[in-house]
């Protein structure tokens, strides 16, 4: 075996120094640094056992193997190599990648010597390895990482710097000068950099910061404007940190980042949504909008106001229940289980609104579901216009036309009723008149005057009736005022004591005690006495008069009964014509049929109402209903 040159050992060689060649082949087995030796025909012919360990050829008799045969998957590089040692080549390095039979990766660095024997004449070569597997995966490591935050600062428009305070030198990677738009040799600094920065706010700011840190290490990170190297204004996210070393400052180290797209993205958005907000909060109808629980996310002006509260904070969070009587409230809730679970809209719905403290307003509402990014419905949207002057309007214009389809109807029925009764007092004068011209005999003549006489007094008393019912049905300026119902009958009574006494007739007033009513006093004494009368001019001939009063408190109405033992009146008969002028149900020389006409229409002037119910042979009851409200 040759002996080893012991110079090509390396640290080595002191030790081999003086030993056989048994003695050498022991110690370059016991190197602890993986070695083999490698004859021109690239055979191993001497190999270190921790060279045998390290790519596990242990029970392996690898002497005189061909080291091309150890490693099938040499890389070309590596083989050019070993030729350049056995050509003298010396001190050739490289790095290769072995797989065992284990397939585990492992990588070693190689060194390769060209061997020389005791004439210095070529004889192998020695190749000593170092395991770099980990240094390696490092490397990699690094360099994915490396690439890993290029990709991510090129995409995300965020590039760093570092400030070293000890040579006062400002390095930018190449996104912060593409963020500056400046070109790649150019070599900034400090004051420079903080030039770039708008001049006012963004420029006050950044210096204050960089000094703050300087001076007290604190980190920061600002939204600010720069204005570039060709003037264009950009939003960056400008951040940093000093560097210390041994509690000593050295310099600092940051990022910017570009956020101009999303910053105006953001001022755009704010500027709609205020717009939105504007237009909401000025529309004439009370908008929210409720979650999945019927609780309000958002309202507007009217619907806070209606509420009574000053701002949003105190509607927001609430839901009906907290607001409405609890029937109003399930009803409402109701309606949103239907739009939210159906998806389906409520449009234009009138409904009633009663709050806790009992006020009452009629809305036209719609409610329309709210969807989501995935279709699913996360609430609802609720549209109230408050229509309780319209409505009230609408019920005043319908008494309007029902009044005034009343009056048509009276109009027309008094037309007639003129029509007729003159018609008849011109026929009978005009009769008279012509007896009166063709006779001859004075008595016969006197007889004719004194009976036009008496068809103008007729006359006279038809223009008078007339007259009243025009004055009961144009005065649309009465004043109702509250009097004492009990004392009205006593004063009527007291007027017609000598016709009663006369009569025999007798009042039996059951009128509780401090009633009151609001009424045209006028007009009521007017009623009494009628009905009074009435109830005496048409008693039972076989019975004396007797008149029961009574009255009692209905919803807004008074109802005062006047019942009497009387004749009676056939209303299946006569029921239709009860209340007409000029009819009459009895054969009564003073009747004159104008008695109830008036008093109904002195009743419906205070805006009562007046109903009958009758026995023929038995008696009346007349039911007045006087409105209590003025």
């Amino acid at each position: 075996m040759t002996n080893i040159p012991f110079t090509l050992v390396g640290n080595y060689d002191n030790m081999l120094k003086g030993t056989d060649t048994t003695t050498q082949n022991y110690l370059i087995k016991q190197l602890p640094r993986p070695t083999v030796f490698l004859n021109t025909k690239l055979e191993v012919v001497q190999v270190s056992d921790s060279w045998i360990e390290a790519f596990g050829f242990e029970g392996s008799d690898v002497m005189g193997v061909s080291i091309l045969s150890l490693f099938p998957d040499a890389s070309k590089e590596w083989l050019e190599v070993l030729n350049s040692c056995l050509r003298g080549r010396r001190g050739t390095t490289g790095i290769d990648r072995h797989i065992d039979t284990e397939k585990n990766e492992t990588w070693f660095e190689w060194i390769n010597e060209p061997w020389f024997d005791d004439k210095e004449n070529i004889c192998g070569i020695i190749i000593q390895t170092d395991d770099v597997t980990q240094r390696i995966k490092k490397e990699l490591e690094h360099d994915k990482t490396r690439i890993l935050l290029d990709t991510k600062s090129e995409i995300a428009g965020i590039g760093s710097w570092e400030f070293n305070a000890l040579h006062n030198e400002l390095s930018w990677s190449a996104m912060t000068k593409q963020i500056h738009e400046v070109p790649e040799d150019y070599e900034p600094s400090l004051e420079s950099a903080i030039e770039f920065y708008k001049e006012g706010y963004s420029r006050n700011t950044i210096s204050m910061i960089v000094y703050k840190a300087i001076e007290t290490g604190t980190s920061w990170s600002e939204k600010l404007q720069i204005v570039t190297a060709s003037g264009k204004e950009k939003w960056v996210i400008a951040a940093g940190k000093p560097l210390y070393k041994n509690g000593e400052y050295i310099g600092l180290i940051g990022t910017i980042q570009d956020v101009t797209n999303i910053s105006e993205s953001e001022i755009k958005t704010r500027e709609s949504e205020k717009l939105l907000r504007t237009v909401v909060d000025n529309l004439p109808l009370n908008l929210y909008i409720k979650d999945l629980e019927s609780r309000k996310i958002l309202v507007n002006k009217a619907e806070c106001s209606y509420m009574g509260f000053t701002n949003a904070d105190q509607l927001l969070g609430k839901s009906d229940f907290d607001l409405y009587d609890r029937k109003i409230a399930q009803l409402s809730r109701d309606e949103d289980l239907y739009v939210m679970n159906n998806g389906a809209s409520i449009l234009g719905k009138e409904t009633i609104s009663v709050r806790k403290d009992g006020s009452v307003t009629h809305f036209l509402t719609s409610k329309i579901p709210l969807y989501d990014q995935h279709n699913e419905v996360y609430g609802l949207m609720g549209i109230s216009l408050d229509i309780s002057d319209l409505k009230q309007k609408e019920a005043e214009l319908r008494d309007l036309i029902n009044v005034t389809s009343q009056q048509n109807k009276k109009l027309i029925n008094f037309a007639h009723i003129v029509s007729h009764n003159l018609r008849s007092h011109t026929a009978n004068f005009s009769m008279l008149l012509d007896f009166l011209v063709s006779e001859e005999d004075p008595k016969e003549k006197n007889r004719i005057i004194h009976m036009l006489t008496e068809a103008s007094d007729n006359l006279l008393e038809t223009l008078d009736n007339l007259n009243e019912v025009v004055a009961i049905n144009t005065n649309v300026n009465i004043e109702k005022v509250s009097v004492c119902l009990n004392e009205r009958v006593k004063a009527v009574e007291k007027t017609l004591s000598a016709y009663l006494i006369n009569h025999n007739a007798s009042i039996k007033n059951e009128i509780p005690e401090g009633t009151r009513v609001r009424v045209v006093p006028a007009y009521l004494d007017s009623i009494l006495m009628n009905f009074l009368t009435n109830a005496v001019k048409y008693k039972h001939p076989e019975r004396d008069p007797l008149i029961r009063l009574t009255a009692r408190k209905n919803k807004n109405f008074l109802e005062l009964a006047i019942e009497d033992n009387g004749l009676g009146i056939d209303l299946d008969k006569y029921g239709d014509k009860l209340f007409g002028m000029y009819k009459t149900f009895h054969s009564h020389k003073d009747a004159r049929g104008i008695g109830l006409y008036i008093t109904k229409n002195q009743i419906e002037a205070m805006n009562g109402k007046i109903t009958a119910s009758s026995e023929v042979g038995k008696g009346t009851i007349f039911k007045i209903y006087f409105d209590d409200k003025n």
